[in-house]
């Protein structure tokens, strides 16, 4: 079977969200000349009429400066534009036309009709900027960020100087840069894309007594709401899209960023509309506005009074996300904890007896993006108190060991903080990413089986937690069957929660960085 054709992207239709096709956007700047012509009249038309009436404004107030009163002043300018307009000889005697242009100084005069000047100037290079073509307009999307810039890393980049003849990195690529209009969705080769069925719970919707009914933990939402069919078509290509690589393609694609563009913009984002949670008092939990649990796969907190149907307090922005396989709740994609949100973070940790957190931003980045939830040497969040043990400082990443006590119960909790990937854009290198990611799953491989998930978060819990995610679970597949599908791994996580992989180029940086632990795994074997 081949892939969905490339005009099935119908969410980012409906909603305008994220960057258009290619051909679409040279559709719009295709606009009729007789369009252009009016609106450079418009404009022109306009252009002198504020122009005129600057100078007359301008003029009344210099007779005012020289000692006139309002009126007297503004009797003044009429009889001057009487001059302007008047034919040639209306006026005999010089003496009244010396009347008519005595003035203290010709200094503001020429001010004035200057500043008339600079205004004309600037209308005219404005109408002729109107005739001419412009560049398509930014794509209004604060949730997917258009990636023209030229991406943070370089692939000579990813390995130390005495580790490329150990990973055989040949030939080493120049730096891939990103045309913005390449941001743009192009036909891809069907021959590259095939699709498979797999599961799927989720249901589109904003009727508000469906969403309180998902408050008990675990909980998924039934299949019998309507779809529209923009919104079963992106369902659709989630559930089906793959695209399987060998060792060998894989190294090839990870170079190919122009077709990592079109796949990455082929993929539904799948967010959440606002107006799902449209219940008062949840906005204070949510770190930013548009970047919404996914219904069926939230995390239901255990209701902390009596009142079961109280939806704030089983509220949390945290998805479930399903791991290596198909594995249900093997992570928890969550926001950065706000002020407003620690507690419910804390009791979230408790709940679901999480053995390890992996944070994956700093405190601050030019604003807040998650505010320091962990205490310096002990703390009491409803009933549960946190004390830090030990912090262990590695080169990229610190680690605190936290015990966890509630209710006569005690925990050993692993808190992984990662300072060397910038908001929206990949960190320079790809070792210490692997290594983290390495260390995170031995520490939980240790763990006692009756574990819960490992919780995850950025800042919104989609960018980087998205790309840590799918490196993991790339890396478990690359070591287990020697294959490995990023796109349909992709397509998982913003099942359960949408956006997943914000950007372009965190989506590149994932293929490189499972090609890289691609040439370790294969190296043994050269040798």
């Amino acid at each position: 079977m081949t892939g969905p054709p490339a005009q099935a992207d119908p969410q980012q239709e409906e909603r305008g969200r994220g960057p258009q096709p290619a051909h679409s956007a040279q559709h719009d700047t295709q606009v009729p000349w007789w369009e252009k012509l009016w609106r450079t009249v418009v404009t022109g038309s306009c252009t002198v009429c504020f122009c005129v009436f600057s100078q007359i404004v301008g003029i009344w107030v210099l007779y005012i400066c020289n000692g006139y009163g309002a009126f007297p002043a503004a009797h003044k300018v009429l009889d001057l534009l009487q001059y302007l307009l008047s034919p040639l000889g209306a006026y005999n005697s010089v003496e009244e036309e010396k009347e008519l242009w005595r003035m203290e100084s010709l200094c503001p005069l020429l001010a004035t009709v200057s500043l008339g000047i600079v205004i004309l100037g600037i209308g005219i290079l404005y109408c002729l900027k109107t005739l001419a073509p412009g560049s398509p307009p930014p794509f209004p999307d604060d949730r997917r960020q258009s990636m023209s810039r030229q991406p943070s890393f370089t692939y000579s980049e990813w390995t130390d100087a005495k580790q490329e003849d150990f990973y055989d990195l040949d030939p080493v690529p120049e730096t891939p840069v990103f045309d913005c209009f390449m941001d743009m969705k192009p036909e891809t080769d069907p021959a590259t894309l095939t699709v498979k069925p797999v599961g799927l719970q989720e249901r589109r919707g904003s009727n508000v007594s469906l969403t309180l009914d998902m408050c008990t933990p675990g909980s998924t939402e039934p299949y019998g709401a309507m779809l529209s069919p923009r919104e079963q078509s992106a369902r659709e290509y989630l559930q089906k899209a793959t695209n399987v690589l060998t060792a060998t393609e894989l190294h090839e694609r990870a170079m190919d960023s122009f077709n990592l563009q079109a796949e990455f913009f082929e993929t539904p984002m799948n967010f959440v509309d606002p107006k799902e949670y449209n219940i008062p008092g949840v906005v204070r939990k949510n770190r930013y506005k548009t970047i919404l649990p996914n219904t069926h796969s939230r995390v239901c907190l255990k209701a902390t009074n009596e009142d079961e149907d109280d939806f704030l307090s089983t509220y949390i922005n945290a998805n479930y996300m399903k791991g290596y396989g198909g594995q249900e709740k093997e992570y928890i994609a969550t926001q950065g904890p706000t002020v407003n949100t620690v507690s419910d973070f804390w009791r979230m940790v408790w709940q679901e007896i999480s053995p390890i957190i992996v944070m994956i931003t700093n405190i601050e980045e030019k604003n807040e993006k998650c505010t320091e939830y962990w205490p310096e040497e002990s703390v009491t969040y409803e009933g549960i108190e946190i004390t830090v043990n030990q912090v262990i400082q590695a080169d990229d990443y610190s680690l605190r060991l936290i015990n966890l006590k509630c209710g006569g119960e005690e925990r050993s909790l692993r808190h992984y903080w990662y300072t060397s990937w910038p908001d929206q854009k990949t960190p320079d290198k790809a070792p210490p990413l692997l290594e983290l990611v390495q260390d995170v799953e031995e520490a939980r491989q240790q763990a006692s089986p009756d574990c819960g998930p490992v919780i995850v978060h950025c800042s919104a819990g989609i960018g980087r937690t998205g790309c840590f995610i799918a490196t993991t679970i790339g890396c478990k597949q690359l070591k287990n069957e020697g294959v490995v599908d990023i796109l349909k791994t992709t397509c998982q996580l913003r099942l359960d929660r949408g956006g997943m992989i914000q950007t372009s180029e965190q989506y590149q940086f994932v293929h490189h960085v499972l090609s890289l632990y691609e040439k370790q795994l294969s190296h043994p074997a050269e040798e």
